[in-house]
């Protein structure tokens, strides 16, 4: 004979079942949220693992070998040369010339000058020229002298923006220093007294407006503010905190601006504020950005610890790619972070992806890249390898 229920059995068996279902559905949520808790304060383990899924890449390895014909370029007056890269041109400068290549390694162009303590920018086809401590600069590409500048007072340091802007730090008698601005004519468009000492310059978009650095005394240490200022107004747009460290480069871009310093590197946003900041554990290499996009190489030789950190954004904690022996030179170009050691250069992406390397089998001091060839600074020579990244 079947069980009979009354109605009110009927009813407490649906609340029975209603409350166990709440049960159920309590403890998946709290196993759920455990679990993204978990994964949260794991997110250093599995993160980097889960970058890039979807877009591997298999890591290239070029030949390394060096190219024949007009390479090695030999240069005269030993190690002291500065090699840049602009437009399907490489520039090189000694104590004397100033040659301009082909990347094939014909010489275009030759150019004397007379500077004791010469310094090369290069940007867009174009080279600035100047002596450091001196009180002259020019501005050339590979068939003119486009203009030359004297100054009353010396040249601190210069640069040069891709849309032909020069700026110049010189001393100043009655300030720490003066800034004057010259369009690709070389017609001055702005001119500022500095209460600090500008420590370096760094063109944004359009060249309307640059990010500047001074070192300044805080709290007994000094430290490295950055300010943004517009050719169009005197007033400064914003200045930072100061990054505890001193900034020997600073890079601009649509982000704000990336500090290099000698003990430590950092960030600063659109807003003036520090994003970010990143001590080193050894001492730095070199430093390198573009777009927003930084490398830093810092080598420990006490613990044989070399390393690259990479920085995607301004924000960002720095990805640290370890090396297996002292890195050398490091470059941003093309999306892609280039590092030399001692036996190869490589290329990383910012997700920590090796995608691309190169043996080298001498003694170089640095490189510079192109689209298509990397070319390594001897003492007295200039080699040339193929390089595929890729990309």
């Amino acid at each position: 004979m079947p069980t009979m229920y009354d109605a009110d059995d009927i009813v407490d068996l649906k609340n029975r079942k209603k409350r166990k279902e709440r049960r159920i559905k309590f403890l998946i949520f709290l196993v759920a949220a455990a679990a993204a808790v978990a994964l949260y304060f794991t997110k250093d383990l599995w993160l980097p693992k889960l970058r890039g899924i979807g877009k591997q890449y298999k890591t290239i390895v070029n030949s390394g070998q060096l190219a024949t014909g007009n390479f090695p370029i030999e240069i005269s007056g030993g190690g002291d040369y500065q090699l840049r890269y602009t437009v399907k041109k490489i520039m090189v400068l000694n104590d004397t010339y100033l040659y301009i290549y082909d990347t094939d390694g014909t010489l275009l162009k030759k150019r004397q000058h007379v500077y004791t303590n010469s310094v090369m920018r290069v940007a867009n086809g174009r080279a600035l020229v100047y002596e450091n401590g001196g009180n002259q600069l020019t501005v050339e590409d590979e068939d003119n002298v486009l203009y030359s500048k004297r100054f009353e007072n010396n040249i601190l340091f210069a640069r040069l923006s891709s849309d032909g802007y020069t700026a110049v730090v010189t001393t100043s008698d009655n300030y720490s220093c003066e800034l004057t601005v010259y369009d690709k004519k070389g017609s001055m468009i702005y001119e500022r007294k500095c209460i600090e000492m500008v420590t370096d310059i760094s063109f944004l978009s359009k060249s309307e407006s640059c990010v500047l650095s001074f070192i300044k005394a805080e709290n007994g240490n000094l430290v490295t503010k950055v300010q943004e200022i517009s050719f169009k107004k005197s007033s400064e747009n914003w200045t930072s905190p100061g990054l505890n460290t001193l900034g020997l480069e600073i890079f601009g871009s649509g982000e704000g601006a990336f500090v290099y310093g000698v003990d430590a590197c950092g960030y600063v946003d659109t807003d003036g504020e520090i994003s970010s900041f990143y001590a080193y554990d050894g001492e730095p290499a070199a430093g390198a950005s573009m777009s927003g996009r930084s490398a830093v190489i810092v080598n420990n030789d006490d613990v044989r610890k070399y390393i690259m950190a990479l920085f995607s954004g301004n924000d960002d904690e720095p990805l640290i790619i370890e090396l297996d022996s002292p890195g050398i030179d490091v470059s941003v170009f093309g999306g892609l972070a280039y590092v030399m050691c001692q036996d190869s250069v490589m290329a990383y992406d910012f997700d920590g992806n090796l995608r691309s390397t190169a043996a080298i089998n001498d003694s170089y001091t640095g490189f510079v890249r192109s689209d298509d060839h990397i070319f390594l600074k001897g003492y007295d020579k200039i080699d040339r390898i193929d390089y595929d990244s890729g990309n």
